[in-house]
């Protein structure tokens, strides 16, 4: 449960760092406020066992201030901030958030894009693993104070659930359903 809430300005952060861009676009001068953040990766999780998509629900302050809950269904991602290899952090979000041990060479890239381009343009590379049951280590959830649940869709139900607007979820979750669901026959092996 979320209980008192405050916000305060933001005047220091190792995540999010306010930038002013100014600019002439065929002659025209112009402004632009934006914000600094890392990159990302983003790993899309089909269990073997049960036909579904491995997803993680977590609180998120700015969908709060939207919507009055704040919780959203996202893929299992994390920022890039470490000196570790995209892969790599993909294989250790994986583990910390879903609970399961991936080798990497199962970890397959599946493409990278540009998110949030209003105001940040971070870059998110997607991945695709598949997982079974003899791969969990962990129940997942996070490590130190995240507090991530982790929910199963079943691949039947993800194009509903994609569509329900009752339930907060990310583009990149949407479009890793999509990319499945379109290529699924290349996704069997």
């Amino acid at each position: 449960m979320i209980k008192n809430v405050t916000i305060v300005a933001c005047e220091n952060s190792d995540f999010v760092k306010p930038k002013r861009m100014k600019y002439f676009q065929n002659g025209v001068q112009k402004l632009w406020d934006m914000v600094e953040v890392h990159d990302s990766v983003a790993i899309l999780l089909y269990h073997e066992n049960h036909d579904t998509f491995v997803v993680v629900k977590q609180f998120r302050p700015p969908v709060y201030l939207k919507n009055g809950d704040g919780y959203t269904y996202e893929l299992c991602a994390g920022i890039v901030d470490k000196d570790k290899s995209l892969i790599e952090i993909a294989h250790e979000e994986i583990l910390e958030e879903c609970g399961y041990h991936v080798p990497l060479e199962k970890i397959e890239r599946v493409t990278s894009f540009y998110t949030a381009v209003g105001f940040a343009g971070s870059v998110q590379t997607l991945y695709m693993a598949r997982v079974n049951e003899a791969m969990r280590v962990s129940d997942g959830g996070g490590v130190d104070v995240e507090m991530i649940e982790v929910v199963e869709i079943a691949v039947v139900e993800a194009k509903k659930f994609v569509m329900d607007e009752t339930k907060a979820k990310t583009p990149g979750l949407m479009f890793g359903f999509g990319w499945f669901l379109e290529n699924e026959e290349l996704t069997k092996h």
